[in-house]
């Protein structure tokens, strides 16, 4: 086994009887780290590893994907809400990091769970000043119900990710070798692996987190846990104008802007490392420098 497998597992159960499943890893103080769209908690392996010396790290599956149970037909932000709750109240964990449509998640946590100390949250597409981070979402779907997989992946990809020559390219030329590679890559999963083929239409309920995310913010302004606001400098510009209006409604926030970093630098093929040594800084009880 390698240092990236040495975990537990375990699982909660939210409020509407949904089993959450999550990873274990570490000692010391509990930490909850909330991924984004199109991963599952392994996408936060490496960045767990770094934390696990000075930390005790629980990642969830959010709902829908890998060791959880179904999205259930009531879901939304509330009911994502309330699975964070039920690990929290379980792990007594008081300090949470979410990166994007997790970061959704967490920040609407922290707006009605008093037992949350400090929260980071890197990028959350929340709508502000006109932008429309579900722009794209019509395209996705119609790809999608088509069975069109590689360009519905392409689409949320360029809809969300960092401008790059890869989102630059046209979606015709890109979105038949996605195809083969979400092909190839379902039949080479083993254990608890979740393939591409089945994360792909989890985006369906991401796009509907950040359509319920308009007013968020308007909510936030009396949340008492220390706050730190995340990104990058490679980011898209809609995300950054979330931090800055987060910025203005929470004066209190520690805002760090990682050069160039983009939006998802917490997953394991990115920048963990980087994330995880502002996150221990944060976490530890003299975290507000």
């Amino acid at each position: 086994m390698t240092l990236l497998e040495k975990y537990t597992t375990g699982y909660v159960m939210s409020k509407d009887g949904t089993r959450v499943g999550y990873r274990q890893t570490g000692s010391g103080p509990g930490v909850i780290l909330v991924h984004g769209g199109m991963m599952t908690s392994k996408n936060f392996m490496k960045l767990a590893r770094f934390l696990s010396n000075e930390f005790t790290v629980y990642i969830p599956d959010r709902r829908g994907r890998g060791l959880s149970g179904p999205f259930g037909p009531n879901y939304g932000i509330g009911s994502e809400s309330e699975d964070l709750q039920a690990l929290i109240h379980k792990t007594a964990t008081d300090k949470i990091f979410g990166l994007s449509s997790g970061a959704i998640c967490v920040l609407q946590t922290a707006i009605i769970e008093p037992a949350l100390k400090k929260v980071v949250l890197y990028e959350p597409p929340i709508p502000v000043n006109g932008t429309d981070p579900a722009a794209w979402g019509s395209r996705y779907e119609s790809a999608l119900s088509r069975g069109n997989f590689g360009k519905a992946m392409f689409t949320a990809i360029k809809g969300t990710d960092d401008p790059s020559l890869f989102t630059a390219l046209p979606g015709f030329l890109i979105a038949p070798l996605l195809n083969i590679a979400i092909n190839a890559n379902a039949k080479k999963q083993a254990g608890d692996d979740v393939p591409l083929k089945s994360l792909i239409p989890t985006m369906h309920y991401d796009l509907i987190l950040v359509r319920e995310s308009s007013g968020v913010i308007d909510r936030c302004k009396e949340i008492k846990a220390e706050m730190l606001l995340m990104g990058g400098t490679r980011s898209q510009r809609y995300l950054k104008l979330a931090l800055d209006t987060l910025s203005t409604a929470l004066p209190q926030a520690k805002r760090v802007e990682l050069r160039g970093l983009g939006h998802t630098a917490a997953d394991n093929d990115n920048s963990p490392e980087k994330i995880a040594k502002e996150l221990i800084v944060f976490f530890q009880p003299s975290g507000m420098r």
